[in-house]
């Protein structure tokens, strides 16, 4: 038997979980049609082969008609999700790991014409920021039919298989009534303390009535909402007590914090550059408080936090959610005494951040997470062993070498640099996204692990690759900075990565011309903010910085506004010319013939990069396909077959940056989908 703390089971109620690490309930935006189908249950059955004692899924799911999901999430009112939800419990099960659903209706936190183009419920006609939709004040028909809704869902989901549910009640309607903030009903559904939790407890009696006693039911909760006129710590520990007090729920998970805007969002589930497990603390005076089962999740991204909050009797269960999407096998590892093989959520934010603007949830590093259907967690070792050239140590160079290398295969990596890391080196130069170096040092550990041989400081040319009479070449040189967009006076800028690198000094009244709306840009401009200089970000799209995506834009705003930073969108950079000892910009707009101009000290501009592909092009006549990348093969999974050239010496392939300017996740999921059946 174990002592470690986190390996201890846990009882709750009827049911024994076998450790004290929990999935907290999440929506990746997997669901087909609403239903959790292959890529859902894939997902969660990975985690329960990983070792987690509970997985939680759902973040949430739907139980009405007027609940329309903003992004892609399971229609709990459907009958037809039963089966769906029986299949995904039954594969779980088989792993000896239980398995929770959180339901919801939204109320206000969607929009109304979304769906079925319903109005908007709520208990107040209060609009959220995030999602601006204008909201009905419930009738009493209205909240005895979401009552009914909330039963008829449970009731699916306990014959679906679930061992228990969880309610939403942050931000969500059950919240929005507990909330003097957001709640403007009449008594008996508003007013004190005791009226505003009428609804959540009618929605726990009426599905503890329809589920019994052997099904388990607990309440993910804001306990303190940190705004003016809301929930306090005061009245939240209260609201729990309330909880505990109905004999109704069987759990409570502790939340603190409001998610109606994206500042507030972001400090409920904090990023990266950002505190660890910052409400903790305030989990632990909840439940000494409330002397009641307590669950929490909110960035715990290290295996000695969980630790700690396990051994110290913070929490009864510790969530490591976005942890577990980068790394599935992380409670096997805690088992296996391998946590130095964990693979760190680095806290990016890549998983979140896409799903909020409508796409499916992927981890920056992992590129299986999400696709366990085609492309494997753990690397298959290869029939044959090859010897296999990537040039560049990039994250993709890395990833591929990884991969190769623990396919058993012979694997020499070429890089210019005296370091890995490539674009994320550049990236981690600012203090908030030197967490980003975890991509980099975990591929480096397990590349030691698997033999990979690395040669730095070394430019190859196509001789030195031909040298290692390779069976495959892998290009993965990146790209560099492309400034040359304006009609004249491209000599008289520079590049974000100039001022991030350090190779430019900023200037003191600076315009960045941001047309990438990506990373690079935010950092250089409040790299140069920081220096007290005047900074304009200016972009010719309708928004600035599309790419960042709202939860790590907070940061660069919280750090930007603070200081004489401008933003400036609909307006083009045209042309740069010397005025004197300053430069004169001249800027354009799409929209019509109007000019302005602005008169600064330095221009920076953003524009992606273009392939640094040389190298590609030396080796493409030597090679059998030619450098052709067979793209169906690609997506199914299925070695290249292509053999154009009768007398090339090796496969040929590039990817990340060197074939077009994109991210990290592309160029990681770039090699893993090649590598991993090479």
């Amino acid at each position: 038997m174990s002592t470690d703390p986190l390996l201890q089971p846990y009882r709750l109620k009827h049911l024994v979980l076998k450790n004290r690490i929990f999935i907290s309930s999440h929506e990746p935006a997997y669901p087909e049609d609403g239903m959790p189908k292959g890529r859902y249950r894939a997902y969660h059955v990975e985690r329960a082969k990983g070792g987690v004692a509970l997985t939680m899924t759902a973040g949430s799911a739907s139980v009405s008609r007027d609940s329309p999901p903003v992004f892609n999430n399971i229609l709990a009112w459907k009958d037809e999700v039963v089966p769906h939800v029986r299949e995904m419990t039954d594969a779980v099960h088989e792993h000896g790991c239980a398995i929770m659903i959180q339901l919801t209706h939204l109320g206000r936190r969607t929009r109304w014409d979304k769906g079925d183009w319903l109005p908007v419920l709520s208990p107040s006609h209060e609009r959220e920021p995030a999602h601006r939709a204008f909201t009905k004040k419930m009738e009493d028909w209205d909240i005895a039919r979401v009552i009914r809704d909330f039963a008829d869902a449970a009731e699916r989901m306990k014959a679906g298989g679930m061992d228990g549910v969880e309610f939403e009640c942050y931000g969500h309607l059950m919240d929005q009534f507990i909330s003097p903030l957001t709640n403007q009903l009449d008594a008996p559904w508003g007013g004190d303390l005791d009226a505003r939790m009428a609804f959540p407890l009618a929605v726990l009696k009426a599905c503890r009535e329809r589920v019994g006693d052997d099904f388990l039911l607990g309440v993910r909760y804001v306990a303190d909402e940190r705004l003016p006129g809301g929930v306090d710590a005061g009245e939240g520990i209260e609201v729990g007590r309330r909880f505990k007090q109905s004999g109704l729920a069987d759990f409570l998970n502790v939340i603190r914090g409001h998610i109606d805007t994206d500042p507030g969002l972001t400090d409920v589930i904090p990023i990266q550059g950002m505190p660890a497990s910052p409400h903790l603390d305030f989990a632990g005076a909840v439940r000494a408080a409330v002397e009641f089962p307590i669950f929490h999740a909110a960035r715990v991204p290290d295996v000695a936090t969980a630790r700690h909050a396990i051994a110290s009797g913070k929490v009864d269960m510790i969530g490591m959610t976005r942890a577990h999407l980068t790394e599935p096998h992380l409670v096997r590892r805690i088992v296996e005494k391998q946590e130095d093989r964990i693979r760190p959520c680095v806290g990016a934010n890549y998983c979140l951040d896409r799903i909020y603007q409508g796409g499916m949830a992927f981890c920056i590093h992992n590129a299986a997470s999400g696709r366990e259907e085609t492309l494997p967690q753990e690397i298959p070792p290869a029939p044959a062993r090859k010897k296999v050239v990537i040039v560049g140590a990039g994250p993709g160079g890395l990833e591929a070498a990884r991969v190769a290398g623990l396919r058993g295969h012979d694997v020499t990596v070429f890089e210019a640099a005296d370091q890995p890391g490539g674009q994320i080196r550049l990236t981690a130069q600012s203090p908030r996204k030197r967490e980003m170096m975890g991509i980099i040092d975990w591929r480096m550990a397990e590349c030691s692990q698997a033999g990979v041989k690395f040669r730095f400081n070394t430019y190859a040319e196509a001789a030195d690759v031909v040298a290692e009479t390779p069976d495959i070449v892998l290009i993965a040189t990146g790209g560099l900075p492309f400034t040359d967009v304006l009609e004249t006076g491209n000599d008289l800028v520079v590049s974000a990565w100039d001022i991030l690198s350090g190779e430019v000094k900023p200037g003191q009244n600076v315009l960045v011309f941001d047309d990438a709306g990506d990373h690079a840009g935010m950092q250089a401009a409040e790299m140069i903010a920081e220096t007290g200089a005047h900074v304009e970000v200016m972009t010719p799209d309708r928004t600035f910085a599309p790419e960042v995506m709202g939860m790590n834009l907070v940061p660069y705003m919280r750090a930007m506004q603070r200081r004489d930073v401008t933003f400036t969108v609909t307006w083009r950079l045209k042309s740069v010319h010397r005025d004197g000892n300053a430069l004169r910009a001249v800027v354009g707009s799409d929209y019509g013939d109007m000019v302005r101009e602005r008169r600064v000290d330095q221009v920076v501009v953003n524009h992606g990069t273009r392939p640094l592909d040389a190298l590609y092009f030396d080796l493409k006549p030597l090679s059998v396909n030619l450098g052709a990348l067979d793209h169906e093969a690609l997506v199914a999974q299925q070695p290249q077959a292509l053999r154009s050239n009768p007398d090339g010496q090796f496969q040929l392939w590039r990817i990340g940056d060197a074939v077009a300017s994109r991210n990290t996740h592309a160029a990681i999921l770039d090699a893993l989908r090649l590598m991993v059946v090479h």
